[in-house]
Parts: C-alpha cells; sequence; structure tokens
C-alpha cells in the first residue's frame, strides 16, 4: 500500500530525484531561517524608527531604511522558503 503521508507526485521518485527533493526542502528551510533573522532584526531596528524619523536631518534617515530593507528581505526569504519547501517530510534528512 501507498505512504499517504507523501504527496502524489512524489511516491515513485528514484533515488537520485529523492535527494533533489531533499535539496530543494533543505534550502526552503534555510530561506525560512535567513527570513526569521531578518525578522528579528527588523523588530530590533524597529525600536529606533521612530527616533530616527522625529530627529534625522533631511533624507538621511539610516534606520528607518535599514529597517526597510530588513523588512523586504524577511518577507522575500519567507514567501521562498515556504513556496520551494512544499510537501509533507516522511523522515528529517538534518
Amino acid at each position: 500500500m501507498a505512504n499517504l503521508l507523501i504527496p502524489a507526485d512524489e511516491r515513485d521518485l528514484t533515488p537520485h530525484q529523492v535527494e533533489l527533493v531533499d535539496a530543494r526542502r533543505r534550502r526552503g528551510q534555510l530561506s525560512i531561517v535567513i527570513g526569521v533573522q531578518a525578522l528579528i532584526v527588523t523588530g530590533i531596528l524597529s525600536l529606533w524608527v521612530g527616533q530616527d524619523l522625529t530627529y534625522s536631518p533631511g533624507l538621511h534617515r539610516p534606520i528607518f531604511f535599514w529597517a526597510c530593507i530588513t523588512g523586504g528581505l524577511s518577507v522575500i526569504c519567507l514567501l521562498y522558503g515556504l513556496a520551494i519547501r512544499g510537501g509533507k517530510h516522511e523522515f528529517m534528512s538534518y
């Protein structure tokens, strides 16, 4: 009987294809970890964004721009990681 925990398109893979799927899932997990770390940095930077927007002269607002960049990086990494990590894991390879 087929293992119903494995998605239908992954039930009849060769060993080489299984390695490729595992590598894709590891890249997805790595991307999610990077996204969460960037989200933590964005949260810490957000503590100083209000002060930066209030007291920085002109367009010199480095903390605000840094928070925007890390927030964007976080969203991109999280969405990319969730997209390529798809499928259910029967075994953890790490």
